[in-house]
């Protein structure tokens, strides 16, 4: 089933992409939600035409995105978790705790577009990968201390 998304869907695609996923999932789950349309080939004219209209707003929130993740790509973060005495954490760390700790250096990021590969789960060193656009990445350097 081919549809386009109306907004950025992990492991989908992005925004205004035309994509090609399982009839269940598409019938299912982005259409009902309205993260998707059919791409019909009227749809498919309408999406070509906005974005054509818009292709100078993309471009500065594209310029955006790269002068935030230059500054992003400098930061490093500790984050405080309580551990044994074998360094393993009571728990883990996410990325609701990595958008805290970058708020409290002044980046308002949204937890959604944190992704961090493996799960954190003992004391070390770490990276986020933070996806500030569709072609535009940022890496955060984080360390996990006992409290």
């Amino acid at each position: 089933m081919e549809l386009i998304l109306l907004e950025d869907v992990n492991n989908v695609g992005y925004k205004d992409d035309v994509v090609t996923v399982k009839d269940g999932y598409g019938r299912n789950f982005l259409i009902p939600q309205k993260k998707a349309i059919l791409a019909t080939p009227a749809a498919k004219k309408m999406l070509a035409e906005n974005l054509k209209q818009r292709a100078h707003k993309l471009e500065k929130i594209k310029a955006e995105a790269v002068a935030l993740a230059e500054k992003l790509n400098g930061v490093s973060l500790t984050i405080g978790a309580k551990a044994s005495a074998t360094g393993t954490i009571f728990g883990s760390v996410n990325n609701i705790q990595i958008a805290e700790a970058l708020a409290a250096k002044g980046f308002e990021i949204d937890r959604k577009i944190i992704i961090i590969k493996d799960s954190v789960k003992e004391l070390g060193s770490y990276k986020a990968t933070v996806k500030l656009h569709k072609e535009v990445s940022a890496e955060i350097n984080f360390e996990v201390v006992a409290e």
